[in-house]
């Protein structure tokens, strides 16, 4: 399993629209996913030891950014013949368990996820209200672990500052997970 660590943020790069189906039978896109103050675009997935990890904080985090205007969408890249774990049903049953407060989306032929450049599991992409990028970090300075709990929290603070301001934090630390299991050609 590789680890990966995301790139420097893309100011002002703007969203790539999709239209994907989500584990609650309705499809999604970029309008039907953003917040009044922004929008957060999560690649994760079910099996990744990075995501696991930090399950219960990205559901606070995001519940909390909920109030401030900035909503979340997870998207799952990875190829599921390659990962069961990762299947639509998998998803299903993780979404409901966990109860997502969150659209789960499949991105069955992967092309979201080239379309935006993701390369791990998690990997954020946070957007302001004009869908320009503010964010690409880490969500805390958890690993395959979670970090202990009263460690910063960079993803909801820079969201926030975002939400407020339309503009992200300069200096960002990248995330770091599993690298996303991308179909042989």
């Amino acid at each position: 399993m590789a680890s990966l660590e995301t790139p420097v943020c893309d100011f002002g790069w703007k969203a790539i629209d999709f239209d994907l189906l989500g584990v609650d039978g309705k499809r999604h896109n970029l309008a039907s996913a953003k917040g009044e103050n922004g929008l957060l675009v999560m690649f994760i997935c079910n099996h990744c030891p990075y995501v696991k990890a930090i399950q219960d904080r990205l559901i606070r985090d995001v519940n909390q950014l909920k109030q401030h205007g900035v909503n979340a969408i997870a998207v799952m890249s990875n190829d599921p013949d390659e990962y069961p774990e990762d299947s639509f049903e998998n998803m299903a049953l993780v979404a409901k368990k966990l109860n997502y407060p969150f659209p789960y989306v499949w991105d069955e032929t992967q092309q979201v996820a080239k379309a935006y450049g993701a390369v791990c599991t998690p990997d954020f992409f946070g957007f302001n209200n004009k869908l320009e990028l503010q964010y690409r970090g880490r969500l805390d300075a958890s690993r395959k672990e979670a970090a202990a709990p009263d460690v910063r929290r960079d993803l909801f603070e820079g969201m926030l500052q975002v939400a407020e301001t339309g503009q992200g934090p300069k200096d960002q630390i990248p995330s770091i997970g599993c690298s996303i299991k991308w179909r042989s050609e």
